[in-house]
């Protein structure tokens, strides 16, 4: 039987179907929880006093994709645009549902990036129904962790984090979450196993639960007894892509961090060596003269890179990083990442069983990552389309049928709207602009002058045909 590894973010098509400052002062700002030591009654006052802090998480993404039909409006086949997922404006939409906390009550959230990767809109909604808009703050691939920032009309319920280091196997935890979009669900269990490497990065440490996490949990928090986040659920392991009890959760102490750089920098800079290793056994030990199993083995050196500089060569076994003994390869890669940049930091090696002490500075690791702060200029969409984003066509008769246009009705039809532009959310393909700024429009020259001469920071009024019913509406440039 096969066991996959899944992101537990519940994904589906829009149409088809339905992780500074203020990190550190988040447990500081919320009341000082009282830790629940008798389960016997269950969690309920525990659930109670959390749930408000535990958010969901719906986004939406527009896909372009060529090659998909498109059928007209009042045809047979119209019902299968929805089977392609395309909204009234012809585009793809993909949406994703997930689970987030609040950090801060000025409104910082921690959610997984794969729930909110590539999104154009984030929603945030509340258990008590409130939703608002999210500003997307900074995201880290590696850990899988995202913070957003949402604008709330009062100060929001935040949880601290909790110390991880200190957690056990055998405690009590409790998931609170969003599963298949049911929303504000709580599963209970206990720490399974620590410092789990599922192979999903170089810096794994999961927290493996058997507190029940599902698609849709992806982001949402896994709560110690005194209601202090002790890791954010990220992946489960199941044959079925349902919960058996094998979750995953990135340790609070790990996502603290990582929170803290987002919010100060938007992103997350981590320090690089510049070689490649692999683990070292009791046999591989015992040929640099060890007794026990300890270090990593050197098997490449980038040129020009700062273990290059440092003499690092092919073979060479390090055994301690800054002061530290190092077991496993993933303690060196999570060390080499937290290091002070531009600092010399020792490094103990065997080599050809002599011990020897390099002293190496870190420079920062191109992580290779899209920079979405740089927010490249999208590619044109529409050639042709006006300042308000609108293409616009002649009515012919292949039009009337199409779009049960009156004989009557003349003006200029919509054929595409621009997604970034300003009449997006108020005008759809097929509407019919009979009107400008109280002008009527007689075809797609007449109404673009009007929009030309018309047009600025003040709204301007546009009336439309859609559906056989006249709408207006108020469209503005942005200043």
């Amino acid at each position: 039987m096969d066991l996959k590894l899944i992101s537990t973010s519940c994904l589906a098509l829009a149409m088809a179907s339905a992780l500074p400052a203020v990190a550190q002062n988040s447990a500081a700002q919320t009341n000082s929880p009282t830790r629940v030591h008798d389960t016997a009654d269950g969690f309920s006052e525990l659930s109670r006093r959390l749930m408000p802090s535990v958010v969901n998480i719906s986004t939406s993404q527009r896909v372009i994709e060529a090659g998909l039909p498109d059928f007209p409006q009042g045809s047979p086949m119209e019902r299968f645009n929805d089977l392609f997922g395309r909204d009234d404006d012809g585009f793809r939409r993909t949406s994703s549902l997930g689970s987030g906390f609040v950090i801060d009550p000025t409104g910082y959230i921690v959610t997984n990036n794969h729930v909110i990767e590539g999104a154009d809109e984030i929603e945030v909604q509340f258990a008590d129904g409130r939703t608002y808009p999210a500003e997307l703050i900074g995201r880290d691939v590696d850990t899988d962790i995202a913070v957003l920032k949402i604008e709330p009309l009062r100060p929001l319920e935040a949880v601290p984090f909790a110390d991880s280091d200190t957690a056990e196997v055998g405690d009590w935890v409790i998931a609170i979450g969003n599963p298949f979009g049911l929303g504000g669900s709580v599963s209970a269990g206990i720490i399974s196993a620590r410092s789990r490497d599922i192979n999903a990065g170089s810096y794994d440490d999961f927290i493996q639960t058997d507190a029940a996490i599902n698609r849709g949990n992806s982001g949402g928090p896994l709560f110690n007894l005194d209601g202090e986040v002790v890791g954010v659920n990220t992946a489960i392991i199941s044959p079925t892509g349902g919960s058996v009890g094998i979750g995953f959760s990135v340790p609070s102490n790990l996502a603290e961090s990582i929170v803290e750089e987002l919010i100060a920098e938007g992103r997350v800079s981590r320090g690089y060596l510049g070689v490649n290793i692999q683990s070292v056994d009791l046999p591989l030990a015992r040929t640099y003269g060890l007794t026990n199993a300890a270090g990593v083995i050197v098997t490449e050196v980038t040129p020009d890179s700062p273990g290059d500089k440092a003499g690092l060569q092919i073979g060479d076994l390090i055994l301690r990083f800054d002061g530290e003994l190092i077991t496993e390869t993933r303690q060196l890669s999570r060390w080499v990442a937290e290091a002070e940049l531009e600092t010399p930091i020792s490094m103990n090696i065997i080599r050809g069983e002599v011990r020897r002490e390099l002293s190496v500075t870190l420079t920062e690791r191109d992580d290779g990552l899209p920079d979405d702060e740089e927010e490249e200029a999208p590619p044109a969409l529409f050639a042709g389309s006006n300042a308000y984003g609108l293409l616009l066509l002649e009515i012919d008769e292949d039009a009337r049928r199409r779009w049960q246009i009156p004989s009557p009705v003349q003006g200029a039809l919509i054929d595409m709207v621009d997604p970034e532009g300003p009449s997006y959310g108020h005008l759809q393909k097929g509407d019919v602009i009979t009107e400008i700024a109280f002008q009527s429009v007689t075809s797609p020259e007449d109404a673009n002058e009007i929009f030309e001469e018309e047009g600025g920071s003040d709204p301007l009024l546009v009336k439309v045909l859609r559906h056989g019913r006249y709408s207006f509406y108020a469209l503005q440039l942005e200043s």
